[in-house]
């Protein structure tokens, strides 16, 4: 039998992966994967896919935390992450983050196919190492370029399956892409303080709170615009495109609020919101296309306006 102390172990191995992270990352690469074929996706790419990007993705948290656990040990919201507290150590966590991290391209290289593999492999060194070690410490615009790295995973998904990147990957891509700024500065603009004490140079830290808030909106109306694309280039149908709307449309009356009537505790509920709508523009996509719309095709057949 398992002891309260191996328990304990395996839950702070657990953290340090960045549970909660890690799921939506593997959602939206699930998603993907669907999206790319008619019909259901293979069994096995569906299986070691999921897998070998849940390792990456677990392995570059991991490394996140390492590298950034002076940062975190200065924050609050961050200040309880084992690596922080000591009840894991840096020796065992490098270890740790670089055996399930070799796994999980492994696994994707001999399981799935190489160019999942090396494309993840870029995201793992795009998050965990360009944006994490340089990128967040370089420039208030860290999130914006960063955030390419965390975008991939509908594209990784899609790879898994077809073994190609597709135009129509990249539109799902885009949605992450520009969700990421909006996201987290409304993160930053309630823990400025604590950026600013850690000397993270976040957008409100470095052109303050208001400039910040203006951002968020502009960000999220053009987040309206890119949540409509799967629609317009036939990859789902109205009931997407109404899910989408209305999504979309709370996400910017949040973010309206945030700029014309903030108030104490809106930042976080921005931040809130902004997780469960990319979850559920992505579950519209996979239940829409499970229950009522057609697989996506070429973006030379798919419904684009007619120049005639």
């Amino acid at each position: 039998m398992s002891t309260p102390a191996a328990n304990s172990r395996v839950h702070e191995y657990y953290e340090l992966c960045k549970p909660r992270v890690v799921m939506l990352i593997v959602f939206t690469a699930v998603v993907g994967m669907f999206l790319a074929v008619p019909g259901l996706p293979p069994l096995s790419a569906l299986l070691w896919g999921t897998l070998g990007i849940g390792l990456q993705a677990s392995s570059a948290a991991a490394i996140n935390q390492i590298i950034d656990r002076g940062i975190d040990a200065r924050m609050a919201r961050t200040c309880g992450r084992p690596l922080v507290t000591g009840t894991l150590g840096m020796t065992e966590s490098i270890a740790f983050a670089t055996v399930i991290g070799l796994a999980g391209f492994v696994l994707l290289w001999f399981a799935v196919n190489p160019l999942t593999a090396v494309l993840t492999q870029f995201a793992l060194v795009g998050y965990a190492g360009i944006y994490t070690l340089f990128l967040k410490r370089a420039t208030p615009q860290n999130i914006v370029i960063g955030g390419a790295a965390g975008a991939a995973p509908p594209v990784l998904g899609w790879a898994a399956v077809t073994g190609t990147v597709d135009p129509h990957a990249l539109i799902l891509f885009l949605i992450i892409f520009i969700w990421t700024p909006p996201h987290f500065w409304a993160l930053a603009i309630e823990r400025h303080k604590e950026y600013a004490d850690a000397d993270v140079p976040m957008l409100p830290v470095t052109h303050g709170i208001a400039y910040t808030r203006t951002q968020v909106l502009l960000y999220t109306v053009l987040l309206f615009v890119g949540s409509l694309l799967p629609f317009v280039f036939g990859m789902s149908g109205v009931v997407y495109l109404a899910g989408a709307v209305l999504l979309s449309g709370r996400f910017l009356q949040y973010a309206i609020r945030l700029k014309y009537r903030p108030v104490p505790g809106l930042p976080m509920k921005t931040f809130g919101f902004s997780i469960v709508y990319l979850m559920g523009i992505f579950a519209l996509l996979l239940v829409c296309l499970l229950y009522t719309s057609p697989s996506p095709r070429d973006l030379s057949t798919s419904r684009m306006p007619s120049s005639a």
